[in-house]
Parts: structure tokens; sequence; C-alpha cells
């Protein structure tokens, strides 16, 4: 099928899917906290983040393709610069000490400002915002995050390079692995089943503390497989946590807290709304080159969240969603011809020319 109706059904498909995902994270965490006496407001507050954001995101993306993307862009630029201590959560006492919350926060930023940039039909236009794209890393360099430096130029890079390709099921496919393999590495470390020399230099990065965190995580799931500890008890539970300074009870690695705390059918749902949102931008009906923006941003979103704490902030959680959500919308009126003449690789390989 093609035309409108094809796309709104691969629409229903897909926004039925993330009802299923988000409500099964939601409803395993209250499992797992009623087994174990665990605290599931963190998961239901980081679900109810990302289905909000997403949601707001459809709206602001069909009304304003380019506006849109290009107010989430600034604001989190503003947000990083004027609030440098941002709080995990609902907290907003402590300071945030976590350069990887502000690199999450302004790789989403880069990622909206180059899908605003695809998105812009006057080329003036489309060149400032690859210039604010670009800005991006300048607040990341200041603020001391490498990693944010990193993250927004590959997003930059990755999004430029977006324009040549026309087949968006192949590249989703390579950002599902790039994904998978960065988690990989990380839980290799953690099982202490990597090289000597990669997990030394892994500690002169991120230091020896938080390495013994993640093995803490690993231990935490040989304990319980199936339910882990429970929501919001790794800081309880783990010896490194519970002797470190000024310690936040997190592991600072996504897939490992799902590990520890909700067992391996709680990272199997972790990566299935990673799988979800990579789902619902390759059958979106946004032209690739903003398709594979988004996903790009959200793949070195993962990244950074499988070796730090940045989804423990509501701020990354609604950006994430807002940056799915506006690459997914279906804008109101039409966009420009030669953003939307792209042709995309559908189903078993054929392509339709939008």
């Amino acid at each position: 099928m093609s035309g409108p109706d094809a796309d709104g059904e691969r629409r229903i498909v897909s926004d039925a899917a993330g009802v299923v995902v988000l409500g099964g994270c939601a409803a395993w965490s209250l499992i797992t906290a009623a087994v174990h006496d665990g605290r599931p407001e963190g998961v239901l507050l980081a679900v109810l983040a990302v289905a909000a954001g997403y949601a707001a995101g459809r709206i602001g993306g069909a009304l304003l393709p380019v506006g849109a993307p290009v107010a989430g862009a600034l604001a989190g630029i503003a947000l990083t610069v004027a609030v440098p201590h941002l709080a995990p959560g609902p907290q907003i006492a402590a300071p945030l000490g976590h350069a990887g919350a502000t690199a999450a926060v302004l790789t989403l930023s880069a990622g909206a400002a180059c899908c605003a940039a695809w998105a812009a039909p006057v080329p003036a236009v489309r060149f400032a915002l690859w210039l604010l794209a670009a800005g991006t890393a300048v607040p990341a360099a200041l603020l001391g995050s490498t990693s944010g430096v990193v993250a927004c130029l590959a997003v930059l890079v990755c999004s430029l390079a977006a324009g040549r390709i026309r087949h968006r099921g192949a590249a989703m496919a390579v950002l599902a692995t790039v994904a998978a393999l960065v988690t990989g590495l990380i839980w290799a470390v953690a099982a202490r089943a990597a090289p000597g020399g990669f997990v030394a230099a892994l500690e002169g990065r991120l230091t020896p503390h938080r390495v013994r965190l993640w093995q803490d995580a690993w231990r935490l799931l040989g304990d319980d497989t199936a339910l882990g500890a429970g929501p919001g008890r790794f800081g309880e539970l783990s010896a490194t946590s519970a002797h470190g300074l000024l310690s936040d009870g997190k592991p600072h690695s996504a897939p490992l807290q799902q590990a520890a705390e909700q067992g391996i059918v709680g990272v199997a749902l972790l990566a299935a709304a990673f799988g979800w949102v990579l789902y619902a931008l390759w059958r979106g009906p946004r032209p690739t080159p903003v398709a594979l923006t988004a996903g790009a941003a959200l793949t070195a979103l993962a990244a950074i969240a499988a070796i730090g704490n940045a989804l423990s902030f509501t701020a990354v959680s609604v950006g994430a969603g807002l940056l799915a959500g506006m690459a997914t919308a279906r804008p109101l009126a039409d966009e420009p011809a030669d953003r939307t003449a792209d042709m995309r690789a559908r189903g078993a390989g054929h392509t339709t020319a939008r």
C-alpha cells in the first residue's frame, strides 16, 4: 500500500506499539516494586515525561515543522547555560554535577536544530540552523562536557550525511547496532569480561568508582535475574554506592540500572522502548533526513545513557520524547517539494516516492 491510507495505518501501528511498550515499562516497575518493596516513582515519572514530550512533539511538529524544533533547540541550549545545576528527577534543590545530563540535553538540541534545517524551505534559514546545530558544541565545551562536544558534532555530521541516504531502514538498523554495541561493551566491563587494557582506559576516563558501580549492578542482576532488586533499591544494596561520598544511589548506566533493579525483563523493555522509537521514525511521514537525524541524536543519547546517569533527569526524558514526536509528526501543511521528494525503503525493500 502507498499514499495517505498506508501512512495512516503505519502510524496507528507505531502508536499502538508505543502505548504497549510504555505501558509495559510502567506496569513492570509496579510489579517489581511490589515484590521487592521498591520505589517505582522514578520510573513512572520517566515514562510520563517521555509520553508527554512525545505528545507535545507530535502537536508542535504538525503545526510548526520548522519553528517547533528551533524552539526546542534554543530551549535546550538556554537550559544548560542558564540552569547548569539541573536536578535529577523531581528534586530541584540538589546540584547536578553530572556532565552526562548536559551532554544529553545539548545532543538533543543539536538534533532538533538539524531537523529544523532539513525542514526549512529557505536556503539562508537552513544555513543558519546548521550553524545553530554546530553551535551546540560551544556550551558543551564551556561547561566541560567532552562527551557533549563529541555527541553534538557527531549528530551534525550524521545529519549532513543523511541527505544522501534514501533507504532509511538500513540506516536505522545501523543506529540500533551502534546502541547495542555500546551497551554490550558496558555489560562486558560490568561482568569483568572485557580486556584489562580497555577497562583501565575506561577507568581513567570515567573513574574506577563508576566501574565498580557497574559491577555491583551486575551482581544484583545475578541475585535475581528475572525481577531484579526492585526499583530505587540499588543505592541501599550496592556496597560501592553506600560507601561513596555524595552518592546518588544510581549505577550511572541506564541498562545496568534496569538490570539491577528490574531484571532481564526490565532490560528488554528498555530496549523495546528504543526500538519502538526507531521503528516510529522508520515508518514516519517525515523526509528521510529528518527521521535519520532524530534517530542519530537519540542513538547518541542512548550511548550517553549507557555510561552515565542522563536518563535520571526529567529534562532529558522530556527532550527525547519531544524530538521523537516532532520527527514523526505529519505537518498540517505540505512540506517543500525538495524535502519530500525522497525515496524511502518500505517493507521488503521497495521504495515509495513521496
